[in-house]
């Protein structure tokens, strides 16, 4: 069984960083796309940033220049470097691959 296994979230201050982690595990066909979504309460779940395996990059306009997502194609692993976070960052955020699915979320919360 393919899983995403996220790792990373936590609680921290405005202004801070966190580093999430996603690592793809079990019997993997080749991921063309991983990336990393988010959903706040009461809202829908909304693309973060997303990297081809050849390494194109989109980044949602409301995390530019402020998180990075990088990937290790041979380990089927995800990264997303989050500086100078808001409150308004506070989510679950969910890792995605393109032929596995979804992870089951890590909480991120940003207090003021």
């Amino acid at each position: 069984q393919v899983q995403l296994v996220e790792s990373g979230g936590g609680l921290v201050q405005a202004g801070g960083s966190l580093r999430l982690s996603c690592a793809a595990s079990g019997i993997i066909f080749r991921i063309n796309a991983m990336g990393w979504y988010r959903q706040a309460p009461g809202k829908q779940r909304e693309l973060v940033a997303i990297i081809s395996r050849g390494g194109t990059i989109n980044y949602a306009d409301f995390v530019k220049g402020r998180f990075t997502i990088s990937s290790d194609n041979a380990k089927n692993t995800v990264y997303l470097q989050m500086n100078s976070l808001k409150p308004e960052d506070t989510a679950v955020y969910y890792c995605y691959g393109d032929s596995v699915g979804w992870g089951q979320g890590t909480q991120v919360t940003v207090s003021s």
